[in-house]
């Protein structure tokens, strides 16, 4: 009679928290973008057969971030995730209560988001007054060894977004290496030259926190490659297409994105986007004992 007195009592204490936790965790989607191509310019077969399954047309995308930006939502960058989400250290700040998070990420500093992406984000900051912050995972080697700027974006094209609050600038590894793949020297070469050299291309004497974040190169990640990147980086992002929920999620370097290909329509994302929770208050539970609480729930089961 006391073990099932006991087994009960932990079965409704567990689905208790259960409903707490749930109910105070934050649904925040965090999309993953790679080059940004517009259609209007393949106006033939031969040429619609080199688009690559990752690139997306700029029309559609407008039209998202128009979307965003029209519903108010609050597009987070990277140290907006990490200070007020992840690691808590400040509560919401009141402008942004009521509104919905979400992320919008692009990998691999294509040309594209000089090309395309800056003109656009100038374009929704003059029709609507506010500023959509994008961020920008780039490998540096890439954009050295393209000074021209003939397939990536230059330091000085960079350089531009940056100063205009438009780009939110993290490293994604210093060459694109599958990182997994790579010996403790050359893992660590990756890591930090991805970080330093970044910060040289950029020249930037600011506040803001460059190169603090990575994206793992190839999605290609293990708990190696995620303990050395602690040692330079607050917080590691791949893809997982699931949507990050706070609260749940307690592992900095396992941050999930969704990767968008080019065969989404704005109305999918429009939709993902949708399930973002709406912020009620600055700080909606204590990160420790919400993580705590949810690994019984599931160690329970």
């Amino acid at each position: 009679m006391v073990i099932f007195t006991a087994v009960l009592w932990l079965v409704v204490f567990d689905l208790e928290t259960w409903f707490i936790v749930n109910s105070e965790s934050v649904n925040i989607p965090i999309f993953g973008f790679h080059n940004i191509i517009d259609l209007r310019e393949y106006n033939d077969r031969a040429a619609k057969k080199s688009i690559y399954g990752l690139d997306y047309d700029v029309q559609n995308l407008a039209q998202f971030i128009d979307y965003l930006a029209r519903h108010n939502y609050w597009v987070l960058t990277t140290e907006d995730l990490y200070t007020y989400f992840l690691n808590r250290s400040r509560p919401v700040p009141p402008q942004h209560l009521n509104q919905k998070p979400v992320m919008l990420t692009f990998d691999d500093g294509y040309k594209s988001v000089y090309t395309r992406i800056l003109p656009l984000l100038k374009e929704l900051e003059n029709r609507y007054g506010k500023k959509l912050e994008v961020v920008l995972f780039i490998n540096p080697k890439q954009t050295r060894e393209d000074p021209k700027g003939d397939r990536y974006a230059t330091c000085e094209q960079l350089r531009e977004g940056l100063a205009q609050n438009l780009y939110d600038i993290q490293s994604h590894g210093y060459s694109h290496r599958r990182l997994t793949e790579l010996n403790s020297q050359e893992l660590e070469w990756e890591l930090l030259a991805g970080q330093e050299q970044l910060r040289s291309c950029l020249n930037y004497g600011g506040d803001r926190a460059i190169a603090s974040h990575l994206a793992y190169a190839y999605n290609d990640s293990n708990s190696t490659v995620e303990k050395r990147a602690s040692q330079y980086y607050r917080s590691g992002y791949l893809y997982n297409h699931q949507m990050l929920k706070i609260g749940w999620q307690k592992d900095f370097y396992r941050i999930p994105r969704i990767r968008v290909d080019f065969n989404q329509t704005p109305e999918q994302l429009m939709q993902i986007a949708s399930f973002a929770s709406t912020l009620k208050s600055g700080r909606m539970f204590h990160p420790f004992q919400s993580r705590v609480n949810a690994n019984i729930f599931l160690n329970f089961f």
